[in-house]
């Protein structure tokens, strides 16, 4: 390759890597959106061009995160890092809702749950302290009879050797007499 077409090369190569300078400049200052495609596009150059310059590929991607120039009232520009400081604040409030929205499902599974057994007639009776007041009543009417049959066992015990006595005392004397 002779000297006169190596520099006729560089020469396209530096025009054309000015070209796609001058279409990032454009393309920033009017609020078009930035891709490498488009940028390609807008300076006459194939893609391959621009991803076998990485400075070129690197000035596209910095001008892709940088804020765009809107229209004037249209608020505050939008960064890459205000969008992902506002996506991980979407995921914890996703969080949130769906293990508040678990507790409430578990809740109202657990009301229609009892609701069902009221009115099935198979659930607890809703009085429950009543029913804990009839068992303490039972357990003191259980305890009560307990003693009862304690003492009745005692007395027929005692029953049951005057009982013996007798019938030896009677025995004996019958042996005696005869």
């Amino acid at each position: 390759m002779s000297r006169a077409m190596a520099d006729g090369r560089r020469a396209d190569g530096e025009r054309r890597r000015q070209r796609v300078k001058t279409a990032i400049r454009q393309a920033t200052g009017n609020g078009t959106a930035i891709s490498v495609s488009g940028i390609a596009r807008q300076a006459g150059v194939d893609r391959t061009f621009l991803y076998r310059h990485r400075d070129l590929l690197a000035l596209i991607h910095a001008a892709e995160r940088q804020p765009s120039a809107a229209e004037p009232g249209a608020g505050p520009p939008v960064s890459l890092a205000s969008l992902q400081a506002d996506l991980a604040n979407a995921h914890a409030r996703n969080t949130r809702i769906v293990i508040q929205t678990q507790r409430l499902e578990r809740r109202l599974a657990e009301l229609m749950g009892v609701q069902a057994w009221r009115e099935s007639g198979l659930g607890a009776p809703a009085d429950q302290e009543e029913l804990q007041r009839q068992v303490s009543r039972l357990e003191q009417e259980n305890t009560e009879l307990l003693a009862r049959l304690e003492e009745r066992d005692a007395k027929l015990e005692a029953a049951r050797a005057a009982n013996r006595e007798l019938t030896r005392a009677l025995n004996q004397k019958g042996t005696a007499d005869r």
